[in-house]
């Protein structure tokens, strides 16, 4: 069902003035998502028209953009994603730790994010795998599926990855399950030590090899002196690593993936208002305690579009990846071995019905089944049945 207020609804009122306002400022994959989001769902990129069977109402649906930025387009994607993960589950508690980077680090992360994502992956996963193989603390493999987040609630730049980790891995020796502490996994603060050690070491390298880029105020930072005076506060501080409490059964991690895996930097249904005076939206204010963390913001509709665009992630990049025993090429074999030392059973894998499943959708009349009668290209609109009822159906196939 469609919210009363979408990101399309304000791109569309004010997309055309804010991309000639900062025109030479925005990149060609900023203006792609811009345009995909306008056009998501209407007649610019075509769809079909639905009759029913029974009764003859018909409906319009049009065309999804499917860009992963889109608010609209993430919940089929979800899906999908979660019906494969499923499969992967252990018989095990599974914990949430978050790996965050300083301000000073998430300033050269953003005039180079391709790098600096990539090593925030590297760098988060590296540790997880070092010490947990450390038989002072588990001494096993363990899986991992990392998501990267780069936003706050109030979408403002804040890069942190967020993992989903089983409660124990495989000996290195492969000959058993070792399972961790019902709650507790890994000391968050060796885990931070060698987080920061590992992600500045690897920074430095990318910097000593000319791979970074510097604009504005931070132009400086191309010299080395003035790159080692930036990290050097950032050498000295905690970086937060943190682990959450182990989720309660498979269903809630689950429940978390579906949350999180797709998520955008703000959906629909946290947006308030659109008017003059900007844009209004719901967002969590960490600082504050827990009964008072909901809060509501208004921004200007420049900046409202701005920070959104902040988060456009660059062509090809994955925001969800997965290492240990749940890395690809490995994944069923580890899987298996894991659920063999467990004395689990395999996932039940469905036998195909007999007959397919009707997969047409109902009448939203009489509950007949619809069925496509005409099918119309981008920026065409549909003939449909003359003198017939008519309802616009926003969501696509």
């Amino acid at each position: 069902m469609r919210a009363d207020l979408e990101i399309a609804d304000i791109f569309r009122a004010t997309g055309a003035a804010y991309r000639a306002t900062h025109a030479g400022h925005l990149s060609l994959h900023q203006l792609k998502v811009m345009s995909a989001i306008e056009n998501c769902r209407t007649a610019a990129l075509g769809g079909h028209v639905e009759a029913c069977e029974d009764c003859g109402q018909w409906r319009i649906a049009y065309n999804s953009c499917r860009n992963r930025h889109c608010p609209k387009c993430q919940g089929a994607a979800a899906r999908t994603w979660l019906a494969e993960r499923e499969a992967d589950l252990l018989p095990v508690g599974y914990f949430h730790v978050v790996f965050t980077l300083p301000a000073e680090i998430a300033d050269v992360a953003f005039q180079n994010k391709a790098l600096v994502y990539d090593l925030l992956f590297r760098a988060a996963s590296e540790t997880m795998l070092t010490i947990a193989a450390d038989p002072q603390h588990l001494g096993a493999r363990i899986g991992i599926t990392a998501v990267l987040h780069t936003w706050g609630s109030a979408m403002t730049h804040h890069p942190h990855i967020h993992m989903i980790v089983p409660g124990g891995g495989i000996a290195l020796d492969g000959t058993r399950w070792v399972s961790s502490r019902p709650a507790f996994l890994l000391p968050v603060k060796v885990l931070g030590k060698l987080f920061r050690r590992l992600f500045l070491t690897r920074l430095l390298t990318l910097h000593d090899a000319a791979r970074l880029a510097f604009f504005g105020s931070m132009a400086h930072l191309a010299e080395r002196r003035a790159f080692l005076r930036h990290l050097a506060p950032v050498r000295k501080k905690r970086w937060v690593v943190y682990a959450k409490p182990p989720f309660a059964g498979p269903e809630a991690v689950l429940a978390y993936l579906s949350r999180y895996t797709h998520r955008v930097a703000i959906s629909n249904r946290r947006l308030i208002r659109f008017d003059e005076t900007g844009v209004t939206f719901r967002y969590k204010d960490y600082r504050r305690p827990d009964a008072d963390r909901q809060q509501v913001m208004t921004l200007a509709t420049d900046e409202f579009i701005r920070r959104f665009l902040l988060h456009v992630l660059p062509r090809g990049f994955h925001r969800i990846r997965h290492y240990g025993l749940l890395a690809g090429g490995s994944r069923k074999t580890s899987l298996a071995l894991a659920r063999e030392l467990l004395a689990a059973a395999p996932p039940v894998t469905n036998d195909p019905p007999a007959e397919p499943d009707d997969f047409r959708p109902p009448c939203p009349c009489c509950g007949g089944r619809m069925i496509v009668i005409e099918v119309f290209e981008r920026c065409r609109q549909p003939r449909g049945p003359p003198g017939a009822r008519t309802t616009n159906r926003e969501t696509a196939p």
